[in-house]
Formats: structure tokens, C-alpha cells, sequence
């Protein structure tokens, strides 16, 4: 009998992790949707409200991602090796901690204008985050059906990669634009922080993407 059908046969029918993984996915799309709702928003007070929900989204990411670590502990036999599962949760909760990141860099900052382009890489964000809620939906199945989770990893590097071109193009407009170097300071980490949301988002497509290599 092959290894795989073995493991297959020795993991549980039921199991919490994957309603526990589905959830932590579920806030990645709700925090990405309140930064791109941020981001647009030109009132600074209800700037400060949806940061607040924000920071509220990553307190609860973190309260889970501690419960599913707890579960691993606790767990004799795992649905995948306990190194993968522990690698996913973190980059999930990095994704998590990022676009809390970026939404504090705008109420922090405060700029004075929003440039198109950080809407546009806030909108491959929720790309991304959608595509990681997908992906991660099929892991229950992965296994067997392991295609439409390739598809959402290819779609996740396809946003990793037009985040890099719309970051690069943005820093040469702006050193070649902007005036005001505070400014142009201000910009430049907020942009780079979303920028970073995007490498995070491919790198939880790569840790599954290994997990189908393992299993499939």
C-alpha cells in the first residue's frame, strides 16, 4: 500500500482544522476589503473608524491562529504534516498582519493625496485574499482534487507579479514627480507595505502548492 493511501487511511474523517484554516482565510478577505474601503475613504475620522475595524479582524486572526497551534499540540494525527499546517498559519496570519499594517501607515501618515495606484494594488489585495479563501477551501479535498487549488496559486503569483510592476512604475513617477520629500517618504512606505501584502499572499499559495506535491 502507498504511503499516501496509509496516511490517508490513519487521518481522522473529521477533522477542526479545516473549518478553523477556512476561517482565518474568511478574515483575510474581510480585512482586505475594509483597507480598500480605507484607502478610498477621504473622511479622517471614518479613516480611523475602519482602521479600528481592522485592528479588531487581526486581534481576532490572532486569538485563531493560537487555537489552531493549540489544536496542533494537541492533535496525535494531523490531515498534513504538522510543519506545513503550522507554516500555512503564519504566512496567513503575516497577510493579516501586513494589511493591518498598511491601514495603520495611512492614519499614522495621513498623506495628502492617495495616488490611483495604491487602490489599485488595495484591489489585487482582495484578488489575492479571495484566491487564498478559495484555495484554502479546497484543502478538505486537495488530495484528490488538487486542480482547481493549482489554478487559485497560479492566479495568486499572477497578483504578485502585477503588484510588482504597478510598485515599480509607482516609485519611478514618484521620485520623478513628487515635490514634497516628506510626501514622497510617506507614500513610498505606505505603497511598500502593500506591495509586501502581495508577496505574503503568493507565499501561502507556495506552502499549499508544497502540501499538493506532498499529498496529491
Amino acid at each position: 500500500m502507498a504511503i499516501n493511501s496509509i496516511f490517508s487511511f490513519l487521518t481522522p474523517k473529521e477533522t477542526k482544522f479545516f473549518p478553523l484554516l477556512n476561517e482565518m482565510s474568511d478574515k483575510l478577505v474581510e480585512a482586505s476589503l475594509l483597507l480598500n474601503k480605507l484607502i478610498q475613504s477621504d473622511d479622517r475620522e471614518k479613516s480611523k473608524e475602519i482602521y479600528k475595524q481592522i485592528k479588531e479582524v487581526e486581534t481576532s486572526g490572532d486569538e485563531l491562529i493560537n487555537k489552531i497551534f493549540g489544536e496542533l499540540n494537541n492533535t496525535f494525527i494531523t490531515p498534513f504534516d504538522r510543519e506545513d499546517i503550522h507554516n500555512l498559519c503564519e504566512r496567513l496570519d503575516d497577510v493579516l498582519d501586513l494589511i493591518n499594517s498598511s491601514g495603520k501607515r495611512f492614519i499614522i501618515y495621513n498623506p495628502k493625496h492617495i495616488p490611483e495606484k495604491t487602490v489599485q494594488i488595495s484591489h489585487l489585495i482582495i484578488k489575492g485574499s479571495n484566491a487564498v479563501k478559495l484555495t484554502v477551501n479546497e484543502l478538505h479535498t486537495i488530495t484528490k482534487k488538487p486542480f482547481y487549488a493549482l489554478d487559485q496559486i497560479n492566479n495568486l503569483h499572477t497578483v504578485e507579479h502585477e503588484a510588482d510592476d504597478v510598485y515599480e512604475h509607482f516609485v519611478m513617477e514618484l521620485f520623478e514627480k513628487e515635490v514634497d520629500s516628506i510626501e514622497l517618504i510617506k507614500i513610498k512606505e505606505i505603497m511598500q507595505e502593500l506591495e509586501k501584502t502581495t508577496d505574503r499572499l503568493d507565499a501561502v499559495g507556495k506552502i499549499i502548492k508544497t502540501i499538493i506535491v506532498k499529498y496529491a
